[in-house]
């Protein structure tokens, strides 16, 4: 078994890179389907899910070669078969788009459910209704999903809940479907717009990517070119929070300021110093902090990946703070695992009441999804003593050379197996 091992108590100093978007690659991974000729990405994460992805891209028939440990070329113009590999699609919750981008480029698509954390109800109900507004039978047989695309082509597409997955699953389905597609309440994540533009610079036509109306013009077809993907949010913000929760002062390279705005607004009303560059952010949090209300919102509000994150933060600081979870039913599951860390959290269905202040010590726990388990990293950076975490594989698929990063800001932290 392994563990993380981390001896806390020092505040991060330094400069740490971040990697690229973990949730807009897996959408482009996907999305290279619906491409004929040759594509060249660039700034991929080196981390499970990925690894997953691109093995089961393969076995559809397309090319893969990795040109070094962060670009791939990718040939997706044999595809052979439009049912994906059960086994592989329940290690990641992604696997859904390629429902969309199968229906496009095939006109059928074969996909189990998708796995991934589990926090809670997560339905791809507006996914189905997206797919049959473009035409698209969708049944679920023998625990498949399998759509029928014979009939798709351009619709009115109108999201009851805001939703990122259903979001880039039908603008996947509508870019090679005739007609003119209109989705109304479209999620505006940063990682959606890296997906249009991924498909906008292989000569798809969407516009609006960003907005809550996105229109897309179906072509006939893509073409291949080189794109880079944009650095990972979340990582970015998981790397602010563990410079502030241990009172450190960290530069924070490769990314983009504004997709980081809700996160420093409240960095701010906490007392924390936040200077941005045009692709920098420096956190600095040598004062006293105050305590602070969160609620978790779609995009542009404060990003649901990053609620544990602050929760562990949060738990530093003195005084009563509330936190509000406003996209998923059950996000809490990791403050049983704070508890043993001396936290002091009271959770009432979607709100979490945060007694601060306590000095955390270090305890054995684990990570019980993959921002669950950045949360309890961050937590036993900022504890006294030593902590082990196990259940590392939630915390690989998303973050990339974890150890060598927080290494290089000064932590005390090693990956041992047992």
């Amino acid at each position: 078994m392994e563990k993380l091992i981390i001896k806390g108590g020092q505040p991060l100093h330094g400069e740490v890179c971040i990697s690229g978007a973990k949730n807009a690659v897996v959408a482009i991974l996907c999305a290279v389907l619906l491409v004929d000729g040759e594509v060249t990405i660039e700034n991929i994460p080196d981390i499970s899910d990925v690894r997953v992805l691109i093995d089961m891209i393969e076995t559809l028939g397309a090319k893969v070669t990795r040109l070094d440990i962060s670009t791939y070329k990718i040939d997706c113009s044999n595809l052979s078969t439009y049912v994906a590999d059960v086994e592989k699609s329940k290690k990641m919750r992604a696997s859904y788009y390629l429902i969309g981008a199968l229906l496009g480029r095939m006109g059928r698509a074969h996909v189990p459910p998708p796995g991934g954390c589990n926090f809670g109800t997560r339905p791809i109900d507006q996914h189905i209704k997206g797919f049959e507004s473009l035409g698209c039978k969708v049944d679920i047989r023998n625990g498949i999903i399998e759509a029928d695309g014979a009939e798709l082509r351009g619709g009115q597409v109108y999201l009851d809940v805001v939703s990122v997955g259903a979001t880039i699953n039908i603008m996947l389905a509508a870019a090679l479907a005739p007609g003119n597609t209109v989705m109304e309440n479209a999620a505006k994540e940063p990682h959606v717009v890296d997906v249009a533009n991924f498909l906008n610079s292989m000569g798809a036509n969407i516009r609006g990517a960003g907005t809550d109306v996105i229109k897309i013009k179906g072509v006939e077809k893509l073409h291949g070119g080189t794109y880079a993907v944009i650095p990972d949010q979340i990582e970015a913000g998981t790397y602010m929070f563990a410079t502030a929760a241990t009172r450190g002062d960290v530069l924070i390279k490769n990314v983009i300021p504004k997709h980081m705005e809700a996160v420093s607004a409240k960095f701010v009303e906490m007392g924390i110093e936040v200077w941005e560059g045009d692709d920098e952010i420096r956190v600095v949090a040598n004062k006293p902090l105050n305590k602070v209300n969160v609620k978790t919102l779609p995009y542009p509000g404060f990003p649901t990946d990053l609620q544990p994150p602050m929760v562990a933060l949060l738990a530093t600081v003195d005084g009563t703070s509330i936190v509000t979870e406003g996209v998923w039913d059950n996000r809490y599951q990791y403050t049983a695992e704070l508890d043993k860390m001396g936290c002091r959290i009271t959770v009432d269905g979607r709100v979490a009441v945060i007694e601060g202040g306590r000095q955390l010590q270090g305890a054995q726990v684990k990570a019980t999804d993959l921002r669950a388990g950045a949360c309890m990293v961050i937590a036993a950076l900022a504890a006294t003593g030593v902590t082990e975490i196990t259940e590392l594989r939630h915390i690989d698929r998303g973050y990339e050379r974890i150890v060598e990063k927080l290494s290089a800001l000064g932590a005390d932290i090693k990956r041992i197996d047992e």
